[in-house]
């Protein structure tokens, strides 16, 4: 094992790896983790997701639950190459975890269950990647289980992702026993010898594994041809091409994220593990391998690039934040430059100066102080005070905004309350620092009733947060059960004026808004008022006044969503006009605008995927049918029937018991959120009424 404090030491750029594990939820990513953890010398014990002795998963409830809530950092070393490893969850309700993690990864690792396969958050996390053209391998897991299928996962990847994928092995089989893999590269096999998986040999292949393994290894190089011209011609010209010349396009084409190499093994088993790290050092990118980031310069509003090298300018972006006893953490990944304890930065967002006080690497949850750090590493900060997830830090005198992660929103609320007087502040505390570490974790007033009310991605989510305000700020706290979170939006072009005219002695207020309502999938406010009927220094009270009247539709209470707001004119008065009469003006017309432009209301749905028994399947269909459920697709496997379908999330509070209860607690289910669509016509009056009643 090698000693923390030499992470500390210099690494060429080259020779760095940021790659995340990512998978769906049980497939095993946390496990492989640990393993190669292990074989690294980074620990000397693996730990276990079932014991709850994993270092990755260090957070109680993750210990407890068994699941990954959090993305956890760290770094190993894996023939002279140093990788900085990001474990991401699989559950739905903490896909932000995966989001913003990949905004800022080179190269991942993806975790598929060869006896499950590809599944429903499998193909979430897949399309996250494609939007960043993330460079990914794939490990096929639990290849060791009744009922696992290498190459029925393989087909998946193709059917289900639409991805071409790249067998670089295969499992190698003694009887019923996986015992190891056959490398297509190298055209050998690889057997692990002991239980902890450290010692593995080289043999020749098996006779009955032959004829396999010379197919695959054809289809290998004919796929590889199609996208590297020096194997393509060696490949036409019937050239024998070796493992290194094999191995250097398989980079090639994988860092350009048109293929993606596929191994196997069983991460529980200690079989396999050392290959992943190999493909991780061999076919993964370095931060010179991919494209420099892009982003606009603050000052000139033109594009820029900014190249991945420690001799240019400063800039990171800050993708995670959390807070201890100490303060707040920022994660940055460095793109370009260098810097030093105690340096300068801007925040580019807030335009406001901060004070490194600390860098710090990471491990989970430990942590080692370093003085400097340079281009292409993954750390974090200690001493900013206004600094959030997406924010851009750069060189004072070169500033540049990086684009942020993608941030989707919540879908379900709740109100939450102090049970005593002293917990009122506590509590207040509590929610800033976890919507701060949390960008989907939204805090509100409800400004009719007064109630804070506390959005997310689903119950556990929302469950998971509690429970850590509870045990970290020791506050006590009461929640409602959990509702869905509705939006609003139009269907139809409106008009209307507001009014805020008051003649009272002295000073009055006056203000005068003439503005048009557009349907539009996104929001925009656009500015056609004359100057001579409206001054430019009320325009920004207008647009907080329209801001606020979209946070309460019409219609159910609901925020709107979408929509172009066209400010088409007003009037003002020399004396009395002001910001505030200007804001309630906009107010009202907003208001008096939204109620003739037709508004509908919009709910979430939510894509489900269940595997039960063929036996009830005729009952589980006739249920989602009961809660508005659209059957997307039946896939027919060897004893299991999986429906995938689109159900509105008011129908699915409390599902995982519907479906244990129909099917004797052997149906499975995963779901997430797929869309807002509108609420039917036939059934809007009674959602109507159950909102209003709740």
């Amino acid at each position: 094992m090698e000693p923390f404090f030499n992470l500390r030491k210099r690494v060429d750029i080259p020779d760095i790896r940021n790659i995340g594990i990512m998978a769906h939820i049980d497939a095993g990513k946390t496990t492989l983790t640990e393993r190669i953890l292990y074989y690294s010398g980074r620990v000397h014990r693996m730990g276990e997701v079932d014991e709850g002795s994993t270092v990755m998963d260090y957070m109680d409830q993750e210990k407890e639950r068994g699941i990954t809530i959090t993305s956890a950092a760290t770094t190993v070393f894996w023939k002279g190459k140093k990788l900085n490893i990001i474990d991401t969850p699989g559950h739905v309700d903490f896909t932000v975890e995966v989001e913003r993690t990949l905004r800022v990864l080179d190269g991942g690792v993806v975790v598929f269950s060869g006896v499950e396969g590809v599944e429903a958050q499998s193909e979430t996390v897949w399309r996250q990647a494609d939007r960043y053209n993330l460079p990914r391998i794939t490990f096929v897991n639990k290849l060791d289980r009744q009922g696992a299928d290498f190459f029925r996962t393989v087909e998946m990847m193709e059917d289900r992702l639409k991805a071409t994928p790249l067998v670089i092995s295969f499992p190698l089989f003694k009887g019923d026993q996986l015992k190891g893999m056959i490398d297509l590269v190298e055209m050998n096999g690889w057997i692990w010898k002991d239980e902890k998986g450290v010692e593995y040999e080289q043999i020749s292949i098996p006779e009955r594994y032959f004829d396999l393994a010379f197919g695959l290894r054809e289809e290998l190089i004919d796929r590889v041809s199609l996208y590297d011209d020096e194997i393509m011609e060696r490949y036409l010209d019937e050239e024998e091409i070796s493992p290194e010349l094999l191995r250097e396009a398989i980079r090639r084409v994988t860092i350009k994220a048109n293929i993606f190499p596929v191994m196997g093994g069983s991460a529980l088993k200690n079989l396999g593990v050392q290959k992943v790290m190999d493909g991780i050092v061999d076919y993964l990118p370095s931060p010179l391998d991919v494209p420099p980031p892009t982003g606009k310069n603050p000052i000139t509003g033109e594009e820029e690039k900014r190249e991945n090298r420690p001799n240019g300018p400063f800039s990171g972006l800050v993708f995670k934040i959390i807070t201890d006893p100490h303060g707040k953490l920022a994660f940055v990944r460095i793109y370009s430059g260098k810097i030093n304890r105690g340096d300068r930065v801007l925040n580019v967002n807030t335009n406001k100066l901060e004070r490194i006080h600390k860098i710090i690497l990471m491990h989970a949850n430990k942590m080692e102080e370093v003085e400097s750090v340079e281009a292409g590493e993954i750390v974090a900060f200690r001493g900013f005070e206004e600094v959030t997830t997406g924010h851009t830090l750069t060189d004072i005198e070169n500033p540049i905004l990086l684009e942020p992660p993608r941030i989707p929103e919540p879908v379900i609320f709740t109100s939450v309350s102090p049970r005593t007087v002293t917990d009122q502040e506590k509590l207040v505390s509590a929610l800033r620092k976890m919507n701060e570490e949390d960008p989907t974790f939204k805090v509100r007033k409800n400004p009719d009733t007064g109630e804070t009310l506390i959005y997310g991605m689903g119950e556990l989510h929302l469950e998971v947060i509690m429970e850590r305000i509870r045990r970290e700020f020791s506050v006590n706290a009461r929640i409602s059960t959990p509702r869905v979170s509705y939006k609003e939006t139009i269907k139809q072009k409106a008009s209307a004026e507001g009014k805020f005219i008051k003649q009272s002695g002295g000073k009055g207020m006056y203000g005068h808004v003439i503005l048009t309502l557009e349907p539009s999938e996104e929001y925009k406010f656009v500015n056609q008022a004359s100057p001579n009927d409206i001054p430019s220094e009320y325009i920004n009270a207008i647009k907080e006044g329209i801001q606020e009247a979209r946070y309460s539709g019409g219609l159910g209470g609901f925020e709107v969503t979408g929509g172009r707001v066209i400010l088409k004119g007003g009037s003002y008065h020399e004396v009395d006009s002001s910001d505030i009469a200007y804001k309630i003006a906009a107010s009202k017309a907003f208001k008096e605008a939204y109620k003739k432009a037709k508004p509908v209301l919009l709910e979430p749905i939510m894509r489900v995927e269940i595997t039960i028994p063929k036996d009830y399947f005729g009952t589980v269909l006739d249920d989602l049918n009961s809660k508005r459920g659209e059957i997307k697709k039946v896939e027919h496997r060897v004893d299991v029937e999986a429906i995938e379908s689109f159900v509105p999330l008011s129908n699915l509070f409390g599902y995982a018991t519907t479906l244990r209860s129909l099917t004797s607690g052997r149906g499975v289910h995963h779901m997430q959120f797929a869309k807002y669509q509108e609420v039917p016509d036939k059934i809007l009056e009674k959602k109507l009424k159950e909102i209003q009643g709740f």
